[in-house]
């Protein structure tokens, strides 16, 4: 008898979750890159018009936008070079898990460091 369907392709395992995360984080960080080449061309176009889109980025919303572009930066460096090892390290593969892990344990590690900074950086501490 067939096993029956769970409805979704993801089993909630770390590889399959990480997968999507890294694939999503990787999509932000592109359109980040996009806004970020559109607005500073603007220089050249319009000094007044770049100063003006500048100075929506200086509001507290921004800086949590900001916390959250961190957040997706780092956690796509660190399962970038986890991904790697399990390519082409010969332990990758059998280690996965534990390495999955450890990306989150260094995340979680620069977030913790970069977030207090943010804030008092934002709202003058």
């Amino acid at each position: 008898m067939a096993k029956a369907s769970t409805g979704t392709l993801y089993r909630g395992n770390e590889g399959m979750w990480s997968w999507v995360a890294h694939r999503v984080t990787g999509v932000g960080i592109f359109f980040f890159l996009l806004v970020h080449v559109l607005d500073t061309s603007l220089v050249r176009v319009s000094p007044e018009a770049y100063n003006a889109v500048i100075g929506t980025y200086k509001t507290p919303i921004m800086a949590f936008g900001e916390i959250g572009l961190v957040a997706g930066i780092v956690f796509h460096a660190f399962n970038g070079v986890r991904i790697v090892l399990v390519d082409f390290w010969k332990g990758g593969p059998k280690n996965q898990k534990k390495m999955f892990w450890i990306v989150l344990i260094l995340w979680a590690l620069m977030m913790l460091a970069f977030i207090p900074r943010q804030l008092m950086h934002t709202f003058g501490g």
